[in-house]
């Protein structure tokens, strides 16, 4: 895939990025947090000004999961400022476009690529690279814009760097926030 900005058409995808992935009550936040959610909020308003939707996805876990409907890590972080009208897509496993109606809302926009942030780069994140993927669709992953936690064996941010070099290798294009957004 080329170099390019994404099309004018592709929408702002932001995968998981849940009250549970901030707050600390169950877990520990995501890796640079407080960093992640600020360039959230850049590139949902980037997307806003420049005519593309946004999408929500939020993982629905099972009883008991802090990320449970209805638990307190469940919605969306009120901090990334989710409009009325940006839906929001559930799902049970990591790849996004599990859920076929994303899918469907995607291909109603015209779009024949996307533009995905959030977390967790591990697992959530890199299952929708590939979702996208499979769905014929055209990828840009925000390097800057996705996290995870730090595993028994490695840190976030060697994780985080590991899967651009992978996405870059399946075919995805990279991109910053502050290339995107002109900031952060």
């Amino acid at each position: 895939m080329s170099d390019t900005a994404p099309s004018a058409a592709a929408p702002l995808i932001v995968i998981d990025l849940q009250t549970g992935m901030f707050d600390g009550r169950f877990d520990p936040p995501i890796h640079d947090a407080d960093a992640i959610a600020a360039r959230a909020r850049n590139l949902i308003d980037w997307a806003r000004r420049s005519g593309r939707k946004v999408a929500f996805i939020r993982h629905d876990g099972p009883a008991g999961d802090p990320l449970a409907p209805g638990a307190s890590g469940w919605p969306v972080w009120p901090q990334l400022g989710q409009a009325a009208g940006e839906p929001t897509f559930g799902k049970t496993v990591g790849n996004a476009f599990s859920n076929a109606e994303l899918g469907q809302w995607v291909a109603g926009q015209g779009a024949r690529d996307v533009v995905l942030i959030g977390a967790q780069t591990d697992f959530c994140v890199a299952a929708t690279v590939k979702g996208a993927f499979a769905e014929g669709l055209g990828v840009t992953v925000v390097s800057d814009a996705h996290s995870t936690l730090d595993s028994e064996k490695e840190k976030a941010p060697a994780i985080i760097a590991r899967h651009n070099a992978a996405f870059a290798e399946q075919g995805a294009r990279l991109t910053t926030t502050a290339a995107l957004t002109g900031k952060y």
